[in-house]
């Protein structure tokens, strides 16, 4: 069974990434693209699903042997370089893991992960056991011994697609999983590196294992360099940041919400989905934080993004695409896997992509204004894009949709959404008003003041002084705090303070944190789901931030500060924190959650 989801770590070189337990073993592995087939898939199965573990060889092995959880693990500095050591009853040993970004080699179109393992007391027994499948853990490619003038490698070839292994220590098969045991004294080295390739051209390169480590070591450190946040909360904030530039497909500038696929929102059930792609929103929201923290660089390339994710098309715009913007995310189910703590189906593609989601209009162009207001060039064709798409909004703002949580249910008519349509239209008003773009000014005015009404007259619930999820509804929906942060009404309305108390009587957990919405148990509810979910973490985020915004700044940074505290021990958090099990749940690790941690951190302890 693999480890539970806070247990692991992640590597990755913004093109990819792997999650690493405490126990050595990396269990998820997708190549050469965040959204590739992935080539270890135990975390969604079993270990005949692929893996690769590095551990001290316990004194009565099994094959393949569980090696014990590290006694410690980090990353070094502010890296993403994962430093994890045991300490055995022979001796000490440190394992190395990390994924050298490819533009910093030789051979920037070849995927790497490297393994290196340092004695640093006594002589310690090593095994690495590496169980390469395919195509999500379905084929057992064609493994084999290549032997070149710089000696052997081991080669899994399948279809398209090759690995190679490269190490110092003699390999050996069993039981269709590649072997290695040595001995590490104090002081010695020794690495492996794990390489893809497309099968038909000639073997990658050899990695130069120490060079790598050290230039990729050189690149976290200039890149957090730039951070210009330097408060109370500087070490969360930058492995946030870290975790966020590692969510971003660097060829492309696109941003994915999170390295994985189906890790439940409710252990056993069925709430499980493909979080490898980009979301409008999701990318938005991370590209605000980034700008405010000063990397001017990743807004210029998610704007680049934008513009070709939705050229010849603006008017149909989707609420995600492919990290390269493709359209086409067809969700399909993976019978093979039995899922994460046997939560299925297991699905790839992501059918909330033809959703209609009003509010992303409003998140993109919102990230449009901030990238303006930061001072970022200005870009011709990004204006005409924001136009086009107010011109689409205002045919459409009207109708109902499927909302920021993407329900599988009817559509309603969400009070976020409408207040996004806002958003949209206000941001390109005050475009129009401090450019020469010409636009139809006063009419939009009017539609401002029209969704403004409309939204205060069907979505609030006078006798309750609350906004509600939907108009005519008497659900709560935690997405209404968003309203006095994005100006919608100021923060000291009697309705902003009446919603946000509503929603610490009927959505907080009995451990304090917020639910997105109310769930049905073993019915279907608003979301068209059965079963329920853990509390969701960016509305935690979002409660605190709103307590501050009306003064009740102790209680905000309380709330924070016990946020902080469910991070792993690496600083990373999933999507939700599962109150009953009181541990992590959903795609991991998640942008939607490190992102309003930046936020929040900017506005309690100083931007």
């Amino acid at each position: 069974m693999a480890a539970r989801i806070e247990d692991y770590a992640l590597i990755g070189d913004m093109q990819t990434a792997a999650l690493v337990g405490r126990d050595g073993t990396a269990d998820w592995l997708c190549l050469p693209r965040f959204d590739s087939p992935a080539v270890f898939a135990g975390l969604l199965g079993t270990d005949e699903h692929g893996f690769w573990r590095i551990g001290p060889l316990p004194d009565t092995a099994a094959s393949p042997a569980p090696s014990p959880p590290a006694d410690r693990r980090r990353y070094r500095g502010d890296s993403l370089i994962l430093e994890q050591e045991w300490d055995t009853s022979h001796g000490s040993v440190r394992v190395t893991d990390f994924m050298p970004p490819r533009h910093l080699g030789d051979d920037p179109g070849s995927p790497t992960m490297i393994r290196v393992i340092e004695g640093i007391t006594g002589r310690v027994l090593m095994r690495s056991a590496v169980r390469l499948r395919f195509a999500y853990g379905r084929i057992v490619p064609w493994v084999h011994r290549v032997d070149d003038e710089h000696g052997s490698r081991t080669a899994a070839v399948a279809g398209p697609d090759s690995v190679w292994l490269d190490g110092e220590p003699e390999t050996y098969g069993q039981d269709l999983t590649t072997y290695a045991d040595f001995t590490v004294v104090a002081g010695e080295r020794v690495a492996f590196a794990l390489t893809w390739q497309p099968s038909h051209l000639p073997p990658p390169r050899r990695t130069d294992s120490e060079a790598a480590l050290t230039a990729t070591e050189a690149f976290w450190s200039d890149w957090t360099g730039q951070c210009t946040y330097h408060g109370p909360y500087r070490e969360a904030v930058t492995r946030s940041l870290i975790t966020l530039k590692a969510l971003t497909y660097a060829p492309t500038g696109g941003i994915v919400a999170a390295p994985t696929t189906s890790l439940p929102e409710d252990i056993g059930g069925v709430r499980n989905w493909d979080y490898r792609y980009t979301w409008l929103r999701d990318a938005a929201i991370t590209l605000s934080s980034l700008l405010r923290t000063g990397y001017r660089d990743e807004a210029r390339d998610w704007r680049d993004w934008l513009l070709r994710a939705v050229a010849g098309d603006p008017e149909n715009l989707q609420i995600m695409y492919g990290i390269a913007g493709e359209r086409e995310l067809t969700e399909t189910r993976l019978p093979w896997l039995p899922g994460y703590e046997h939560s299925t189906p297991v699905r790839v593609g992501n059918g909330a992509a033809t959703q209609l989601q009003l509010d992303v209009y409003g998140e993109a162009v919102e990230t449009l204004h901030l990238a303006q207001r930061s001072g970022l060039a200005q870009n011709h064709y990004a204006d005409l894009l924001q136009l086009r798409l107010i011109t689409r909004l205002e045919q459409h703002w009207r109708e109902p949709d499927e909302g920021i949580w993407e329900i599988r249910g009817a559509r309603r008519h969400f009070v976020h959404s409408k207040v996004m349509a806002w958003v949209a239209v206000d941001r390109t008003i005050k475009l129009l008003e401090t450019t020469d773009l010409d636009g139809p000014l006063d009419r939009w005015r009017t539609l401002r003041e029209d969704i403004h009404q409309d939204v205060c007259a069907r979505g609030y619930d006078a006798d309750r002084n609350t906004f509600t999820q939907s108009y005519d509804s008497p659900e709560l929906d935690a997405a209404l705090l968003l309203i006095p942060q994005v100006g919608f009404l100021p923060p000291d309305d009697k309705r902003v303070i009446g919603t946000i108390e509503a929603i610490q009587r009927e959505l907080l957990t009995p451990d304090g944190f917020v639910l997105r919405y109310p769930t049905s148990g073993g019915e279907a509810g608003v979301d068209g789901l059965p079963g329920d979910e853990g509390a969701f973490l960016a509305c935690s985020f979002w409660l605190a931030d709103d307590l501050a915004l009306i003064g009740r700044t102790d209680e905000a940074r309380a709330l924070f500060e016990k946020l902080l505290g469910i991070r792993n021990d690496l600083g990373l958090l999933a999507e939700e924190w599962d109150p009953r099990r009181k541990r992590q749940v959903g795609n991991f690790p998640q942008a939607f959650s490190h992102v309003p941690l930046i936020d929040s951190a900017l506005r309690l302890g100083g931007a």
